[in-house]
């Protein structure tokens, strides 16, 4: 049984069909012509006034045909909790789990910029801890840069990573890992809580951080510390004047079960394009048309 990832070879050693199960990466039609997305391109951008988009990313297909379609960062979030392990929030997912979709993901791009998100629990203890953790994924997992949700207590956390020459990106508004402090999926920063925010998302890019997102904060509050930051900041709910924004992509993609989040808008059907697949390919089988006669070996 075969695994390569390009053709299977004739008795010449000359290409004859594709291998089997799908291809890997190393099936992409050659070295790409765009460059590398830096941490410096993306402050570039900043200075620009042109705006950019992130998508998450948790397999070799999906990573692939983002940085294909220009999608300068990639995020390898614990959303995959939800999306991939089927957990009912990103709570339970931890490194051992995260590592493996992260060097499947960076294993498939030539030019995004790949971030790690770092699991629940696998930061918050110590300076120590979070050094450790992202230098594991960092070498483990071949992650470019690492994600930790927190503001001003977490800043000593972020000097730390970046002082051991880990590209850290921030993570203050609502935060997913503290849902239950937070009170459930709550709109943050309203009233006088939006001086607050504006303090750890300052805290967090004087500590080293080279981007923040802002998720589920007023929009008027993300204008004003887009405004204030010299790092870029990238919004999930967050308004439109954010210098980037992100989304899930089976979000993005309509490939999420039920309601999405307001936030969210859907540029695809796959559920629906998947489902009806699955239907064609059932109905084919049981009514033996499939296989085919152009799919059987003689």
């Amino acid at each position: 049984m075969s695994h390569d990832t390009g053709t299977t070879a004739g008795p010449a050693g000359t290409p004859e069909s594709p291998a089997p199960y799908g291809t890997g990466p190393g099936s992409s039609p050659g070295p790409s012509t765009r460059k590398r997305v830096r941490i410096h391109h993306l402050r570039e951008l900043k200075q620009r006034g042109e705006p950019w988009p992130m998508l998450t990313a948790y397999d070799t297909y999906s990573a692939r045909l983002f940085d294909d379609a220009g999608i300068p960062v990639l995020l390898v979030g614990d959303s995959a909790a939800n999306t991939v392990y089927g957990y009912e929030s990103s709570l339970p997912v931890t490194v051992e789990e995260m590592l493996p979709l992260v060097r499947a993901v960076t294993r498939s791009v030539t030019t995004s910029l790949v971030v790690a998100d770092l699991p629940f629990g696998s930061y918050q203890a110590s300076v120590e801890q979070a050094v450790t953790t992202s230098a594991r994924f960092m070498k483990e997992g071949r992650a470019h840069a690492v994600k930790l949700e927190g503001g001003r207590r977490l800043a000593p956390h972020v000097e730390a990573v970046t002082g051991a020459g880990v590209p850290v990106m921030g993570h203050i508004g609502f935060t997913p890992q503290s849902e239950h402090n937070l009170g459930g999926y709550r709109v943050q920063g309203r009233g006088a809580s939006g001086d607050a925010l504006i303090a750890d998302a300052l805290a967090l890019q004087d500590a080293g951080a080279f981007a923040v997102v802002m998720e589920m904060v007023p929009a008027e509050i993300a204008k004003q510390i887009t405004h204030e930051l010299h790092v870029p900041t990238v919004g999930i709910g967050a308004g439109p004047d954010c210098d980037a924004q992100v989304l899930v992509w089976q979000d993005m993609a309509g490939l999420r079960p039920g309601r999405v989040p307001r936030f969210v808008k859907q540029y695809a059907d796959l559920a629906g394009t998947l489902t009806t697949a699955a239907k064609a390919f059932a109905d084919d089988v049981r009514g033996g048309t499939f296989p085919a006669p152009e799919h059987t070996f003689h």
